[in-house]
């Protein structure tokens, strides 16, 4: 009867010359991936001051037109008034003497004119800086006079050439005139307080006095008119700026960081 005794031996394969030992289970440990760099803004808040004021000036283009064009003489002065951060009121106050030759008739327009409305500033500005690009609108009136000085009767059949023209001098007084326009214009400041500007017009004639058998070729304050209701203008200023009191405002300026990326 054979006796045994039990002890640890490690496994043995099929294969008595080979030992195989089990090796211990190892964990594997995922590396976290690195995060982009995140971007973050800060805003700083910088206190800016605007001036609020009148500014007067005069249309160069008017005032320098009689130099050289012997039909016309006239005069415009330009205003406005700062109400908001953007906003403007605005006035035009002018006289105009203007000859107009047609084919068939020569006439001369006379009088006084007013415009009145509102400027939209939508330049946004630099710090310290109050040049202004801007649209506008106006509603006008004028009292005018107008003379008819000769005029020629339309001839069919000229087999004996053109008529003569028929000298009349013929005056009307206490003719009026409104029309509403829409304006874009600029003012740059070229030295402290003093600003040039350049703007156009596109108008719309809403009421027109006419004399009879005759229409006004020209009105004051809204120029030569075409197919009887558009017309166009154009002005060239210069002006100065009276600063009557300050307010100040915050101004932000952005500034972005970005962090430091995470190493892998």
């Amino acid at each position: 009867m054979f006796l045994g005794y039990a002890q640890d031996v490690p496994e043995v394969s099929k294969n008595k010359d080979t030992t195989v030992t089990k090796k211990p289970k190892t964990e594997t440990v995922k590396s976290e991936t690195a995060k982009p760099a995140i971007q973050e803004t800060q805003k700083d808040s910088v206190v800016k001051t605007d001036r609020y004021g009148l500014r007067v000036g005069v249309d160069l283009y008017k005032l320098t037109r009689g130099l050289y064009d012997k039909d016309y003489k006239g005069v415009e002065f330009v205003g406005d008034w700062r109400l908001t951060k953007t906003y403007y009121l605005a006035a035009e106050l002018g006289y105009e003497d203007k000859t107009t030759e047609d084919d068939r008739l020569t006439s001369s327009a006379s009088g006084s004119y007013v415009k009145a409305g509102f400027d939209y500033n939508f330049y946004q500005n630099w710090l310290d800086m109050e040049n202004l690009i801007t649209i506008g609108m106006r509603g006008g009136f004028s009292t005018f006079n107008q003379e008819l000085h000769s005029y020629k009767i339309y001839n069919p059949n000229p087999y004996w050439g053109e008529l003569p023209a028929i000298t009349t001098n013929q005056k009307y007084s206490g003719l009026t005139a409104g029309w509403l326009e829409v304006g874009l214009g600029l003012k740059a400041q070229v030295v402290k307080n003093v600003f040039v500007g350049f703007g156009v017009q596109l108008k719309l004639l809403v009421m027109n006095n006419e004399p009879n058998n005759f229409e006004n070729l020209y009105i004051p304050g809204f120029n030569r008119t075409y197919d009887g209701s558009f017309g166009v203008g154009f002005n060239y200023t210069v002006s100065y700026f009276i600063p009557i009191y300050k307010k100040k405002t915050m101004a932000s300026q952005t500034a972005k960081k970005e962090e430091p990326k995470k190493k892998k």
